[in-house]
């Protein structure tokens, strides 16, 4: 587990990706230490047992207090919710943000909100990816081994939050910017792993 203290000795941070939802909320914690992200933990909140929104509501807030509580994250980065044709499911997913939102405020933690297709365009190139495109990114930008499936979407979509924040933040004077991946690529063939 990492500390406050530990933090301050390296001045690194650690940055908690939210994909806020009623039925599932996916988390992220993005550790960058030495200006290197890497995962701390990504999971699941699965609200579908509960047919009460209010009772969702206060899950998502006690849950958000715990994972707050005990990675101790200096910044939030939340998906914003995306317009739909369904006014009640967007006044739900906004209610759940809202939830998750005022649980940061709540300890003192800064909170940046992304648009979905900014997110998906800083981990993928492509503001139109899918999330199985994004998890595939993600994979490959944290050297992560182990699989992302289909269960973890909606927590890779939140470390995706997390990781579009650190990468807003961590642009570097001075060096050359791309149009996208594929230039980068281009540029760069070294940083391929081939698999």
């Amino acid at each position: 587990m990492i500390t406050s203290k530990d933090k301050e000795v390296n001045k690194d941070r650690i940055i908690l990706g939210i994909d806020p939802g009623t039925n599932m909320m996916g988390y992220g914690l993005l550790h960058v230490q030495n200006n290197k992200p890497s995962l701390i933990a990504l999971g699941v909140l699965n609200l579908s047992k509960y047919d009460d929104h209010a009772l969702k509501l206060k899950k998502i807030f006690e849950c958000m207090l715990g994972i707050i509580d005990q990675y101790l994250p200096d910044e939030l980065s939340i998906e914003a919710p995306f317009f739909g044709k369904n006014v009640q499911s967007m006044l739900k997913l906004g209610r759940a943000q809202g939830v998750a939102i005022a649980a940061a405020v709540y300890r003192n933690i800064p909170i940046t909100e992304y648009q979905p297709r900014k997110i998906k365009q800083a981990i993928t190139g492509n503001g139109s990816a899918s999330k199985e495109q994004v998890a595939a990114m993600l994979k490959s930008i944290l050297y992560l081994k182990h699989e992302l499936d289909g269960e973890t979407l909606d927590a890779t979509d939140a470390l995706g939050a997390a990781v579009c924040h650190y990468l807003q933040n961590n642009k570097v004077s001075g060096k050359k910017s791309y149009s996208g991946w594929g230039a980068f690529i281009k540029d760069n063939p070294d940083k391929i792993k081939k698999v």
